[in-house]
Order: C-alpha cells, then sequence, then structure tokens
C-alpha cells in the first residue's frame, strides 16, 4: 500500500461509521468503474478507433463541435 493510500484511509478511520461507508462504496464504484473502462479500451480494435477520429473529423468539420477554449477559457 503506498503511503498517500495510507495516509487517507487513516483519514477515513477518523470519520463516523456512516461517512466511513459512503466514501467506501464511492471508491469500489469507481475501482468497478474504472476496471470497465480498461476492458472496454483493450477490446476496442484500431478499425473502430479509426471509425471513431473519421466521425470526430467529420463532426468537427460540420460545425457540431465547440472548441474547448470555449468551454474552458485560458486564464492566466
Amino acid at each position: 500500500m503506498t503511503e498517500l493510500l495510507q495516509r487517507a484511509i487513516a483519514e477515513i478511520e477518523k470519520l463516523p461509521a456512516e461517512e466511513q461507508n459512503a466514501i467506501a462504496t464511492r471508491l469500489l464504484d469507481e475501482l468497478k468503474d474504472e476496471q470497465g473502462w480498461k476492458i472496454r479500451f483493450a477490446a476496442t480494435t484500431d478499425n473502430q478507433w479509426d471509425s471513431l477520429a473519421e466521425m470526430v473529423r467529420q463532426e468537427i468539420a460540420s460545425g457540431e463541435v465547440t472548441p474547448l477554449d470555449q468551454v474552458f477559457p485560458h486564464q492566466p
């Protein structure tokens, strides 16, 4: 176990049981979700990636996509 994870668990242990369970549930859900994404990505073929990239290019060309600079303006 990493030092950071040990510190996080030590802090969680100070909380009431209900809050500990809520955090544990969120962590377990996050781990399950991450595993699902790893499986999906690993199973994605080069042809599927190419198809997805082409769809994105078409959306960009047709103006269906909002540039990230508009969604997340640069702030110095």
